[in-house]
């Protein structure tokens, strides 16, 4: 996407590789919206505990970050014996896939640098296989969110008030994204409409990150409290909800995604507004009979208990007055909290997944290789 940079645009996407230096490069979303930075991890390690820290974060923006991460880290790998190549690319794929452990697109997409791997036999081939698997993954990735886009734009009408929960957009992907992609692809047309983005605690990505992402493509929006939600769609202020989704139950047509998005989904159908999901195919589980089978993320109680932000400082020698990004507890100091990162949603509640390839039912999701054959 086109970003503002010292007032000057410019082409970036959210997660990149070096091939030369065999580092990956990132946004830094930590530090947004208040400043723009790029970080490059050395190595697998560093790229796993930035996924495990949300340096870089949301479901396809992991996914191509894994990726990446598997192809530097057996580019890493020294020497030409296949059998330790092996043990270390298990290692390297079971590291990465633990960083974050509820999302199933960075295992669906090392699985795929590995099916192209199959081609290769010496240690040199398979590496240079990962690193093109890795590159046409997120290649096709940016191409899917087009898709996402173009199909859902036909349901954003002139006039329109939209919900969406958490960041979906371009920084959750390697480019464009799946519940903004609509918008963006709409608001190229000219259609006139508003978004109000919750806040999404504890991390606040809609307050921080959606709201700097429609700021930069100038779309009219609102943040707006997550408790708030409720009190718009009751007035009739919201005409319909679009979010992402972590991981889709195929069997079941389950929405896994950030917590907050099940309480949306249950108000929204409680005023009859239509309740949206959209994902590229890496965030479908084609495996799990159910949700129960997924272990949902609990996170660090201190992201609940305090907020991260700019405050302001006074520099010790010239008192000038300085803003620094900084940590302020806001809870009771004695008092513990739960910080589950995801909740589940069941498909009743949601009106259509929106997909590449389409819009479906929660309940066609399972079929959804065999509507795309007969099409």
């Amino acid at each position: 996407m086109k970003v503002k940079i010292n007032g000057r645009s410019k082409d970036i996407r959210t997660v990149s590789y070096n091939e030369k230096l065999n580092q990956v490069c990132l946004i830094d979303q930590r530090l947004l919206p208040h400043k723009f930075a790029l970080i490059n991890t050395k190595n697998y390690i560093e790229t796993a505990e930035a996924i495990k820290n949300m340096t870089v974060r949301g479901a396809p923006a992991i996914a191509a970050t894994a990726a990446y991460g598997l192809a530097q880290g057996l580019c890493e790998f020294k020497g030409n014996d296949i059998n330790k190549f092996r043990k270390h690319t298990d290692k390297v794929f079971q590291t990465l896939k633990n960083a974050r452990p509820t999302a199933v697109d960075p295992i669906n997409a090392m699985n795929r640098v590995l099916w192209w791997m199959n081609a290769g036999e010496t240690v040199g081939e398979l590496k240079s296989l990962a690193v093109l698997g890795s590159k046409l993954f997120a290649d096709k990735s940016v191409e899917e969110c087009k898709a996402i886009g173009v199909n859902g734009e036909k349901l954003i009408k002139d006039g329109m008030r939209i919900l969406t929960h958490c960041n979906a957009g371009w920084l959750a992907c390697v480019d464009i994204g799946t519940a903004t992609a609509p918008m963006y692809e709409a608001h190229s047309k000219g259609v006139k409409f508003t978004v109000f983005c919750d806040e999404t605690r504890p991390r606040l990505q809609g307050a921080s990150l959606t709201a700097w992402e429609l700021a930069q493509a100038k779309i009219p929006h609102y943040i707006i409290a997550d408790n708030a939600a409720g009190y718009f769609m009751n007035r009739g202020e919201i005409d319909m909800v679009i979010v992402g989704s972590d991981r889709v139950i195929a069997r079941t047509g389950e929405v896994i995604n950030k917590i907050g998005t099940y309480t949306k989904a249950v108000i929204a159908h409680r005023h009859k507004i239509p309740f949206y999901v959209a994902i590229p195919f890496s965030s479908i589980d084609w495996n799990a009979k159910s949700s129960n089978e997924i272990t949902i993320e609990e996170r660090d109680p201190e992201e609940v208990l305090g907020v991260w932000g700019m405050v302001k400082k006074t520099a010790s020698k010239k008192r000038q007055i300085i803003d620094e990004y900084a940590y302020v507890r806001v809870a009771n100091p004695t008092t513990p909290a739960r910080n589950p990162g995801f909740d589940i949603t069941p498909p009743e509640l949601v009106t259509g997944i929106i997909t590449p390839a389409g819009i479906f039912k929660p309940g066609e999701i399972r079929n959804i290789n065999k509507i795309l054959k007969s099409a």
